[in-house]
């Protein structure tokens, strides 16, 4: 347990972030194109194509895992906000900072690839259904989450007002999840369900889940270099950020 708080302790540390985000950044980079180049081109090219469908199904592999990072992130935003607010870690607020602009680009592609899929499939780029709307609500939260961040000259009121509506737009989560459940929608209910087997073909459903993988390391890496952008913008003038600019490298921490 010790060792978890000793973890934590360091991560309200910018510059040992930037250290050590260094060196996880080239092999999540590698590990998220290995997994979205098999899992595409599998998905792309060997799946069959399906029987009501045809190819037009095979956006799946870019919308599916869009719309599933953009769920978790908007998650993982609240919860920075919550540490943001309760314990003051100034690398929590970049993180919720960060994970704004890359959750609002992923629900950006999931509402795009949604509308590319329903021309063919409905007859209609866009229609107000359920889950739509409420995708097009969360995307109007992660960019409310931006915009207040330039409300605001102080910055420690900005990250506030962000932190309280990052926490109040998680009601809107279960809403998308359940909304093929609760109102009639033109949406087909989820696929991928914990509680039963799923309702693909294997060989559609396995390279699915290798993009989804794929897209969750992929938010990971995006994620750690806007934060890695913000913290240098934070801290520019500081001697270890000054020290960088001068191509000296980052010395080990010795005190905080």
């Amino acid at each position: 347990m010790s060792g978890v708080w000793s973890f934590l302790h360091k991560l309200g540390s910018p510059r040992w972030f930037y250290r050590i985000s260094s060196q996880w950044l080239p092999w999540l980079g590698v590990l998220a194109g290995g997994l979205l180049l098999w899992g595409v081109v599998w998905g792309l090219a060997f799946a069959p194509a399906d029987a009501i469908q045809g190819n037009s199904f095979r956006i799946i592999y870019i919308h599916v895992p869009a719309a599933f990072v953009s769920l978790a992130g908007y998650y993982m935003m609240a919860g920075a906000g919550v540490v943001s607010l309760v314990w003051k870690i100034k690398l929590a607020d970049v993180a919720l900072r960060a994970g704004a602009g890359v959750g609002a680009a992923m629900t950006f592609c999931a509402l795009v690839t949604g509308s590319i899929w329903g021309k063919p499939t409905w007859g209609t780029w866009w229609v107000w259904d359920a889950r739509i709307t409420s995708m097009l609500v969360l995307l109007f939260l992660y960019l409310g989450v931006l915009a207040l961040y330039e409300a605001f000259e102080s910055r420690e009121t900005a990250a506030k007002a962000c932190a309280v509506l990052s926490l109040v737009g998680t009601v809107n989560i279960p809403i998308i999840y359940k909304s093929v459940d609760w109102w009639y929608s033109l949406h087909q209910p989820a696929t991928i369900k914990l509680t039963r087997a799923p309702s693909m073909h294997p060989d559609m459903f396995h390279p699915l889940i290798v993009t989804i993988l794929g897209f969750y390391v992929l938010y990971v890496v995006l994620l750690l270099l806007r934060m890695r952008a913000e913290v240098l913008e934070r801290e520019e003038k500081a001697r270890w950020v000054e020290e960088l600019a001068q191509g000296r490298g980052l010395a080990p921490e010795s005190g905080g």
